[in-house]
This record gives C-alpha cells, sequence and structure tokens, in this order.
C-alpha cells in the first residue's frame, strides 16, 4: 500500500522510503561524520563524503585509469573519452557534456549577472569573474612570470605577458 508524504504528496511504495523523503523538509541530517563532524541527510552521502578523508577513488576510469570518489563523477569524466555531450543549449544549440557548464553558457544568452561584489557593487556572470575583480580591491597578484617574477592577477594576463619572453627568445636565436 502507498505511503504519500504529508507534505507533498509524493508516494513511496516502502515506508522507510517516505521517512527518508521526510527529511527533504525536515532538514533532518543524522548522519556524521566521525573525522570532521559534518552531518548529512542520507548514509549514500556520508559514504562519499568519508572518502574525502580516506582518500578511496572506487570508480576507475577504463579508458586512462583515473580514479573517482563516487560513479556520477566517473560517468562525467567518460563523457571526455566518448565525446558524448547530451546537454544541448534550448538557445543556440550548442552542446555540453555537463549540466553545469549549460547553465554556465546559457548566461551568455542573458543578462543575468548573479555575482556581486560586496565592495563596489559591480556584478558578474560567472564566479571566475568576480575572484578576479577582487584582486582588484586587494592587490593581490597571485600569478608571477617564472621568467622574470612580474606578477598578475589573473592566469590570462600572465600568459600574454609571457608571449613577450617568448618573442624575445625567438628574436635572440
Amino acid at each position: 500500500r502507498p505511503h504519500p508524504c504529508p507534505e507533498c504528496g509524493k508516494t513511496f511504495g516502502r515506508l522507510t522510503h517516505l521517512r527518508t523523503h521526510l527529511r527533504t523538509h525536515t532538514g533532518a541530517k543524522p548522519f556524521g561524520c566521525g573525522a570532521c563532524g559534518k552531518r548529512f541527510g542520507h548514509l549514500s552521502t556520508l559514504t562519499t563524503h568519508r572518502r574525502l578523508h580516506t582518500g578511496e577513488r572506487p570508480y576507475g576510469c577504463s579508458a586512462c585509469g583515473k580514479s573517482f570518489t563516487n560513479p556520477s563523477d566517473l560517468g562525467k569524466h567518460r563523457r571526455s573519452h566518448t565525446g558524448e555531450r547530451p546537454y544541448p543549449c534550448p538557445a543556440c544549440g550548442k552542446r555540453f557534456s555537463q549540466q553545469s557548464n549549460l547553465a554556465m553558457h546559457r548566461r551568455s544568452h542573458t543578462q543575468e549577472r548573479p555575482y556581486p561584489c560586496a565592495l563596489c557593487g559591480k556584478s558578474f556572470k560567472y564566479l571566475a569573474d568576480l575572484t578576479v575583480h577582487g584582486r582588484s580591491h586587494t592587490g593581490e597578484r597571485p600569478f608571477p612570470c617564472p621568467a622574470c617574477g612580474k606578477s598578475f592577477s589573473n592566469k590570462s594576463s600572465l600568459a600574454r605577458h609571457g608571449r613577450i619572453h617568448a618573442r624575445a627568445a625567438g628574436r635572440d636565436k
């Protein structure tokens, strides 16, 4: 006999499945990590989390040997070998291997800028762009040139600068 959720009406064939589902409404996290204390709503999530502490990576790629802590990460990785891109952009048709990459790409079709700078209010489409922008306030330049020591706030500026050394080295030959 089906067991309906009193909160949302979804039905479950087993009472244990309903009890697990109810945690999505209550926010209960009965499973705690003995190593760091972080809590989880599902035992399977705790099991995967524990692998961060143990270093265990039981899901190996048969194509290249790289291993992962959970099967979904292995599945995403396999697409790098197969070239499968199952997530199309509804606006332009470009296809992606991961939903998260599609979600980021979709912002290129909108004016959505969900990452505001807490210091000046300027907003960005991508978290990485906000991170780089933040360095304009702090003066941080974490990318030093190995040739001359000059530092840059982002990798692309370092790469552009590196071409100066490459051209100079070409002239010296």
